[in-house]
């Protein structure tokens, strides 16, 4: 521990702690424009200057260690002069003339800064030149005439996201932020994830929906989480008067560390779907709007009349009190079948496989997080799990090896070190094969495999190679395999992976996949023989396959928030609330418990989820116990987030 005394505060804190994080931890608050506490220290911005007793000339505090016995001045006539020069010759850099931009009146740090020191305008005539705005991102608005050259926008790029699209060229003043290799934003190698928007300190990253919707402090933040995959990252919801205004990243999130995907922070404001508003029944061969209570009535009578010839399907994306209040209704009516959305495709291996041998063989996507050695097979994780990808990306640069296993092109082809293309029927026998060189490291072994497989010799040598030497190794299962063999490439993966002593887990689907598989939900969903299908749906685009299997259906009672071919082939239709309107409980792809809140209120007219099953179960007697809990304690779930 090293012990210093800040504007005469005796403070102690760990070793290698820089004297800015010191005064924050004791509450003693220092200006800077280039810092983000997510984000190494950079010392660009020179606004976080103090006076360090026994030093020559002021000090970067965001760089600089503290070390026993320092004293140290924040607040002093020179630190403010100096401070006052620094915001003078950033303002005289650029356009910042506050009262045309976006991010003004309280959202933006620099012209905070200027106001904490007193600053109403700055003494040096401005020697700007104009830029051009890049707006030809569809999510983001690239102004140059408010950039500061922090740099915040690089280092997250990089270090938080692990994609590297953006770099300066130029130098001194002339220095301007590019994409790539100076090519617009929009035609560049960014995701989209948004997290240079979350960082940046101005109003030179701006995302096209929120400007002049509310400022910081006349908005509503909802601490809740993304519903966009089986991860579930945790997001703050800004609203303001109902309203949507935009989505960031928590950076406190205990599953994501803040940063999130396209998916989480931009397609909610692109929804562009149209609402279901109110009931509706089929009359004279049309639907027509109808009562709640109609509604319900005419769905109980329907159920009533075919009891053994209904079928149930609830989506993953609902919540566990939706999902297993929906169970219980149906159960309870005598409903023959009741599966989920998925039909169990992304967690009947998983299931199976620990069913036969009743040993835990998945581990926590933290314990995996800081691998030294990934191998991800079954998916393109840069689009179906982003966020999971930019945890791998992001230790690329200090020793991480990638190696990855497909059947075509991926978004990590770029940034694997080993990319090894074997067809999809292949790829379990392919993966037994690794597993048995891993173990012998036989050369004649290795020259047979990587004939067989007809993949380098070379790059099959160094994937072996590199998980022997791994210190840390983990395989990344995905859920968007095509396989259609009769070799499990899931149990083949487990496999390696406990051979190699290292871990293992799968990305499953959707955000409560693994609760519906839990809950006995993993069956195919087989209409042939239905009379009448209830479908409870959450807030998904269904495929056009799934969704063909509902086009003989006599009888077709649906849930939903967003009409679609599907509401409008129904005889029954239920409005209900989407994501952003109601709460509730999910267990991710790791089997961590995560909670959702309600940030938006829905319509008069529409329900949520929960309350529209509950007025069914309250008509046909069913009295819904909270037995939600219950998903969450059993062996099953227990030995596959272990």
């Amino acid at each position: 521990m090293v012990n210093l005394t800040i504007d005469g505060k005796k403070i102690e804190v760990k070793e290698g702690t820089t004297v800015l994080n010191a005064a924050r931890q004791s509450g003693i608050e220092i200006p800077t424009l280039c810092d983000h506490p997510e984000l190494t220290p950079y010392g660009g911005c020179r606004l976080c200057l103090v006076e360090v007793e026994g030093a020559r000339t002021l000090q970067p505090s965001c760089t600089l260690p503290a070390s026993n016995n320092m004293i140290v001045k924040t607040d002093s006539e020179k630190i403010r002069d100096a401070r006052k020069f620094v915001l003078t010759m950033i303002f005289s850099e650029r356009n910042h003339f506050c009262p045309y931009c976006q991010v003004s009146g309280g959202d933006c740090e620099l012209q905070n800064s200027a106001y904490d020191e007193g600053m109403t305008h700055w003494p040096i005539q401005p020697n700007w030149k104009p830029y051009p705005v890049d707006a030809s991102h569809p999510y983001i608005v690239l102004e140059h005439n408010r950039c500061i050259l922090c740099r915040r926008c690089v280092r997250a790029c990089g270090e938080l996201v692990g994609n590297f699209t953006l770099g300066f060229e130029e130098r001194g003043a002339d220095s301007t932020l590019v994409a790539d290799l100076g090519v617009p934003l929009g035609e560049s190698s960014c995701v989209g994830c948004g997290t240079c928007v979350q960082v940046c300190p101005t109003g030179a990253l701006i995302d096209r929906w929120s400007a002049y919707l509310g400022k910081e402090t006349e908005v509503d933040v909802t601490h809740s989480i993304c519903h966009g995959c089986s991860i579930g990252c945790n997001i703050n919801i800004i609203t303001r008067d109902n309203r949507l205004v935009r989505i960031e990243g928590d950076w406190e999130g205990s599953v994501n560390s803040g940063v999130i995907c396209d998916v989480g922070r931009f397609h909610p404001m692109v929804e562009d779907r149209d609402r279901i508003l109110t009931p509706m029944m089929r009359k004279d061969g049309s639907l027509k709007a109808a009562t709640w209570d109609d509604t319900i009535n005419g769905i109980a009578d329907l159920i009533g009349k075919s009891k053994d010839k209904t079928i149930a399907v609830v989506s993953t994306h609902l919540s566990l009190e939706a999902m297993d209040a929906f169970h219980q209704v149906c159960k309870h009516l005598g409903v023959s079948t009741i599966a989920s959305t998925e039909e169990g495709l992304y967690t009947k291996d998983a299931l199976n496989l620990l069913n036969s041998t009743g040993t835990p063989f998945e581990t926590s996507f933290e314990s995996i997080k800081d691998a030294d050695c990934f191998l991800v097979v079954g998916e393109d994780l840069t689009k179906d799990h982003q966020v999971a990808s930019f945890f791998i990306k992001r230790g690329l640069p200090v020793g991480t090896t990638l190696i990855q296993i497909s059947a075509s092109e991926t978004g990590f082809d770029h940034f694997a070190n080993i990319s090894l293309m074997v067809p999809d029927n292949q790829i379990a026998d392919f993966i037994s094969a690794l597993e048995s060189v891993v173990t012998s490291g036989s050369e004649k072994e290795i020259n047979e495999a990587a004939k067989k497989f007809n993949v380098d010799t070379q790059l099959l040598s160094e994937t072996i190679n590199s998980i022997q030497s791994a210190g840390k190794f983990a395989v990344v299962y995905g859920s968007r395999y095509p396989f259609a063999q009769e070799a499990s490439p899931f149990n083949a993966a487990v496999s390696l992976a406990k051979q190699a002593k290292g871990l293992f887990i799968s990305t499953k689907g959707n955000i409560n996949s693994l609760a519906g598989a839990i809950m006995g939900l993993d069956k195919a969903v087989d209409l042939q023989s239905a009379d009448v299908v209830i479908l409870a749906l959450g807030d998904e685009k269904l495929s056009q396959q799934f969704m063909k299997k509902f086009e003989n259906v006599p009888h077709l009672v649906v849930l939903a928030s967003y009409s679609s071919q599907l509401s409008a082939a129904a005889e029954f239709v239920l409005p209900v609330a989407n994501w952003l309107e109601q709460g509730g409980h999910f267990i991710n792809f790791s089997g961590k418990l995560l909670e959702a809140r309600a940030a938006l209120k829905a319509e008069e007219n529409v329900l949520t989820t929960l309350d529209a099953i509950a007025k069914l179960a309250e008509k046909v007697n069913v009295a819904i116990q909270p037995d939600w809990k219950k998903v969450t304690d059993t062996k099953s779930f227990i030995a596959i987030a272990n």
